[in-house]
């Protein structure tokens, strides 16, 4: 417990150091994921709000790839460790990365590196990784602490990268069928982007398959190989086989269409002893399985620097407005609508009998500042998506319909406390003017 409570507080302290960073400007998607910020603009949030759009399914591929690739890290590390050298006990991969590059290139010691954009240096985030990963158990939003994915970290640092490598790779040569075809809604319409519902149904063989490696591969002792193609497996088998659990969009040039490895009957790393014991068909099969080998640290990367292009260019502008900008779900926003209108008409109807039964005094009329503020307040609030009340009162924004959070996020809190008080002064001039106007109307008695 007292390990738990000093992660904590350490995590409180980084957290503070990050917020006086950023000033007075909103948190990048980046550092969202990083998990560098606070609610109501942090991870735990953006998962609910893709949730409440059908679109979490897109943030897991890119936590469970973030994860593949942590796994990998400590894969290398684990060599490095003990010894050996990639070069020696993995030349397949070798040859690969030096000839096209990987992002996990200060490890293994080849002298280019892929670029990449929403990972940051390999280096410069693993060690964070890997101690986030040994402390942290909540799990994301909808899952049990059983089966959760740590949320992940990643650096500062922005580059460009290239979609998917030239020439033939081994995991297109079973055929030309598309594992993630354009899916199609209603009426027939093209889904061109990740955050498309799906139409498809899960298979029970996708069920299988996506069951067969679990979410958190145990790290009782060094990484395998046969960890890593466990890894990958089920991510190709949970997001990307035809109407698999979770699958996702992907352009056809980032599409894999099959998956060859068993993490069942992995293959052994390198040629093996006697690597001339192949011949023939046997020979040929073999050297296909050490290619797909080869590509298994860097499979899912330019996917997954899609997958965060389209999520930083897409869902997070969405986010931010609803989040930055306002403290309410939509739900709750139409709840305060329906009962502002409510409210409305018994003001309106109070206000018109006063006037056609001649009540005197006058100034009864007054009253209907009561109702008319309550009704303008709720409109209002539907309109911006923002409870004035809620904020300044009790400092509070909603994660789903009618629970709450406190706003933690210093910038944050001062766009919404300076949009509250522009509520509350629009809300009091419609109401005054409301009322002013009921009172000034002479009675008469019909």
């Amino acid at each position: 417990m007292e390990e738990k409570e000093l992660l904590n507080q350490e995590r409180e302290k980084e957290q503070d150091t990050w917020a006086a960073e950023r000033g007075s400007r909103l948190p990048t998607f980046r550092e969202v994921l990083a998990r560098q910020t606070r609610p109501p603009v942090d991870l735990f949030m953006f998962y609910l709000f893709l949730q409440r759009e059908g679109a979490e399914d897109v943030l897991d591929f890119w936590l469970d790839v973030q994860q593949h690739e942590n796994l990998c890290r400590a894969y290398f590390k684990d060599l490095k460790k003990s010894g050996k050298a990639v070069k020696e006990e993995w030349p397949q991969y070798y040859d690969f990365a030096r000839r096209r590059g990987s992002i996990y290139g200060t490890i293994v010691g080849v002298g280019g590196k892929r670029s990449t954009v929403s990972s940051g240096s390999a280096d410069a985030s693993a060690s964070e990784d890997e101690k986030r990963a040994r402390h942290d158990s909540s799990p994301r939003p909808g899952t049990s602490a059983q089966g959760h994915t740590p949320f992940p970290t990643s650096a500062a640092g922005r580059a460009t990268v290239s979609p998917r490598a030239s020439g033939m790779s081994p995991y297109d040569w079973t055929g030309p069928t598309p594992v993630n075809p354009t899916m199609e809604g209603p009426g027939g319409r093209s889904s061109l982007t990740p955050f498309s519902g799906r139409f498809g149904r899960y298979s029970s063989m996708a069920r299988r398959l996506s069951a067969r490696a679990p979410t958190i591969i145990p790290r009782d002792g060094p990484v395998t190989h046969t960890a890593l193609i466990a890894s990958a497996e089920r991510i190709f088998a949970r997001y990307l086989v035809p109407s698999a659990e979770k699958e996702i969009y992907l352009p056809p040039s980032l599409r894999i269409h099959s998956f060859i490895l068993n993490s069942e009957n992995p293959p052994p790393m390198g040629t093996g002893p006697g690597g001339e014991r192949y011949s023939g068909a046997g020979r040929e099969e073999h050297e296909l399985e050490q290619a797909a080998l080869a590509q298994v640290p860097d499979m899912f990367h330019a996917q997954k620097e899609y997958i965060f292009g389209a999520m930083e260019q897409d869902a997070y502008p969405r986010f931010l407005r609803a989040k930055a900008f306002g403290n309410l779900t939509p739900v709750s926003a139409l709840v305060r609508l329906v009962v502002g209108l409510v409210v409305l008409w018994i003001g309106l109807s109070t206000g018109f009998a006063l006037i056609f039964l001649d009540v005197t005094p006058k100034s009864k009329r007054w009253f209907l500042l009561i109702p008319f503020s309550i009704a303008i307040l709720l409109l209002v609030s539907h309109s911006y998506e923002l409870d004035p009340l809620l904020l300044l009162l009790a400092n509070q924004s909603e994660t789903t319909p009618f629970r709450t959070l406190s706003v933690r996020e210093p910038y944050v809190r001062k766009l919404l406390v300076s949009r509250s008080i522009w509520v509350l002064a629009l809300v009091t001039i419609v109401s005054f003017v409301l009322t002013i106007i009921f009172w000034a109307v002479p009675g008469h008695r019909l």
